[in-house]
């Protein structure tokens, strides 16, 4: 799912890590940029990530829109420093995203190294961020929301939802026609993962069940993605207020979305999840 096929699905599932260059995001907000967030980048990539996911605009709950040039210059230099450092480093195994929903932002870090992006909207907001996407030959996430974070926070606030029915049908529905759309624009169908959006205007208890329900996105024949990470719903379940806190419940999260099929874990905590993972296949592998 990525440009020149450097990215390997195996050992499934593999760690993106949480790179966030902004101010505002919900646990991480401030903590790094520049050379700092550099230094972040490459203690991931030691603790086993292999995916870095850049982003310069917070999709917490209630956030204000950053523009395209502000997002650009918050991302492109740290894609630029980190691309150098892995291609010194011999890393050809790791690889770039971009977490954005704004096609020159896109551009922008792919100019800079980055061969995915993450785009939250599921190719919604800006319709040449596929065309982009085909013609970079990039890969590409698709990511299920109900809402775009600046009208998010009544939903997170009053833990309601505006799907109906069976979250996991409903979700897996809406990405399949987003995968379509994408697909008419000339992305190759290799190239996209999914992922179901954790969060993002769905109840506590829908986002638990959409991690139950994995295996059903797993069946669509696309990676799927799972971003359960410090996210505020598994604050609600375990009664931590405090983000940075909620690491146990996350990698909880997660392995349940790995045995369920999932391939690629977007995490805040790399050396916690890589420990827990490699526990977990020394048991499948006794299986």
């Amino acid at each position: 799912m990525v440009r020149g096929g450097d990215l390997r699905l195996d050992p499934s599932p593999l760690l993106m890590a949480v790179l966030n260059c902004t101010p505002d995001s919900f646990s991480d907000g401030g903590l790094w940029s520049g050379d700092q967030a550099v230094e972040h980048a490459q203690a991931c990539v030691r603790a086993g990530a292999r995916i870095i996911d850049v982003g310069g605009e917070s999709t917490r709950p209630g956030a204000e829109r950053i523009d395209a040039p502000e997002q650009i210059r918050r991302t492109q230099g740290v894609i630029s420093a980190l691309s150098a450092w892995l291609r010194t480093e011999g890393r050809n195994e790791v690889a770039i995203s971009i977490d954005t929903t704004r096609a020159a932002v896109a551009r922008a870090a792919i100019e800079a190294g980055a061969s995915i992006i993450n785009d939250v909207s599921a190719c919604t907001e800006d319709a040449a961020l596929a065309p982009l996407a085909a013609a970079e030959g990039a890969g590409i996430v698709l990511m299920h929301r109900v809402l775009e974070p600046t009208h998010d926070r009544w939903s997170h606030e009053h833990g309601s939802s505006l799907v109906e029915g069976d979250i996991v049908d409903a979700v897996a529905a809406a990405l399949a026609a987003r995968v379509a759309d994408v697909v008419a624009c000339g992305v190759a169908r290799g190239s996209i993962a999914i992922d179901p959006g954790l969060g993002f205007g769905k109840t506590v208890q829908q986002n638990v069940a959409l991690v139950a329900g994995t295996a059903q996105f797993v069946a669509m024949g696309h990676p799927v993605l799972v971003g359960a990470s410090r996210k505020s719903f598994i604050g609600a379940i375990t009664g931590e207020s405090d983000p940075a806190l909620r690491v146990s419940g996350s990698v909880a999260m997660h392995l349940e979305a790995a045995s369920r099929g999932a391939q690629l874990l977007r995490v805040h905590d790399v050396v916690e999840h890589a420990q827990a993972l490699a526990a977990w296949r020394a048991i499948r592998e006794l299986a």
